[in-house]
């Protein structure tokens, strides 16, 4: 648990919660990770998720033992990193709450604490002994209270939910072996892509507060501590928050109702496959949309299909989409297919989606009806325009 003589990790990993939010899979769990800063006076940095108070208090313990707690610093409200707030102020009844002026009516509206508050300002410095604490708001990554902790002597930036991502540690706290960035990259992905997507002028406006600062250590609320490849894990923030395609290549998104979309879906795949286009097949109907939605802001090209279902866009495709305008998503390539019986609307309703949304049409709808036949629509050269 050291990551240095000051700084020890307290947090702790969640194989229990199946969906994240009550929505997002978790299918390689999640960690909530939390801080000490051990000086002559002591701070925790954020909690964790109201589920585990017994082994947080635990692993607090473990490195205290009957050193108390002066502060608790809240960089953002959010109950999984602020469940326990209480229960640290039961057990540490001499502790101080330091946070910014937008998070205190939220700890009341939580936890009904309003005393032992001490409220900071941007830039202000919090002093520990031979540590101190810098505090810099970053209001919508992603709530309006969120900021961020500096430690300046350890050049250690507790960040919050920024740089975090899905997926549990299993002992793996820092990226110590050269392999974790690669194996936590694409939960990062999916994490910014649900959770933080569609603030990428709050998160621009962050990196460009945070970039004079002289980084070595990023402890995030989720994930590993980054210490030997920030440079990856910052440039990966910076272009998805510039809604900038990480790679080429396609994402087929799809609902189908008897099969006739997805035998379409299919075709597509396997023209793809034969150019060597890389790909991924999303079934909409199958597999949450929280891994489309990373593999929107992955890739440079979307192609979805949907049948029409009472005149409009099959459901769960619908709510894709308007996952993807949520997010306020640009800079993509699109097309659309579908069948239909006795009303063809939905493709016609998808590309006018796609348009909206400022994305380059590859051409126009392929739309058919009354069950899918392999070279009733020209896929391959909808695949040739994917290159």
């Amino acid at each position: 648990m050291k990551l240095s003589e000051k700084i020890r990790y307290a947090g702790v990993d969640d194989h229990r919660e199946k969906n994240f939010e009550n929505q997002w899979p978790l299918p390689k769990g999640i960690s909530y990770n939390a801080y000490l800063v051990i000086d002559k006076k002591i701070a925790l940095i954020d909690t964790a998720d109201a589920a585990f108070a017994d082994e947080f208090l635990r692993n607090i313990q473990a490195e205290l033992g009957d050193r108390r707690i002066d502060y608790l610093i809240v960089n953002h409200m959010e109950p999984d990193h602020s469940a326990l707030l209480s229960l640290i102020s039961r057990e540490y009844p001499e502790v101080t709450i330091v946070t910014n002026a937008k998070a205190v009516p939220m700890i009341e509206g939580y936890h009904g604490i309003t005393d032992r508050i001490r409220v900071i300002r941007e830039g202000e410095s919090l002093p520990l002994g031979e540590t101190s604490l810098q505090f810099f708001m970053v209001p919508m990554v992603h709530w309006p209270e969120t900021m961020v902790t500096w430690c300046p002597e350890e050049k250690t930036l507790f960040s919050g939910d920024a740089f975090g991502c899905f997926g549990a540690l299993n002992g793996n706290i820092t990226d110590s072996k050269s392999t974790i960035f690669e194996e936590y990259k694409d939960e990062m992905i999916r994490y910014y892509a649900n959770i933080v997507g569609k603030y990428g002028t709050p998160v621009q406006n962050a990196l460009k507060k945070l970039g004079g600062l002289d980084i070595h250590r990023i402890c995030s609320t989720h994930g590993p501590i980054w210490e030997r490849q920030i440079a990856d894990v910052v440039s990966l923030y910076d272009k998805m928050s510039r809604y900038e395609p990480l790679e080429h290549g396609v994402c087929i998104a799809f609902g189908s109702m008897y099969g006739n979309t997805e035998k379409a879906a299919l075709e597509l795949a396997e023209q793809l496959r034969e150019r060597e286009i890389p790909y991924t097949l999303r079934n909409l109907t199958a597999e949450s949309y929280s891994f489309a939605l990373r593999d929107v802001f992955r890739f440079d090209t979307l192609v979805v299909g949907s049948p029409t279902y009472n005149n409009e866009i099959f459901p769960p495709v619908r709510q894709f989409l308007e996952g993807i305008r949520d997010r306020q998503i640009k800079n993509r390539r699109f097309a659309a297919f579908g069948s239909f019986t006795w009303a063809g609307g939905s493709v016609k309703q998808m590309t006018q989606m796609a348009v909206d949304a400022g994305f380059e049409i590859l051409r126009e709808g392929l739309s058919f009806k009354q069950g899918y036949m392999p070279g009733k629509c020209d896929f391959d050269a909808l695949a040739d325009l994917c290159r």
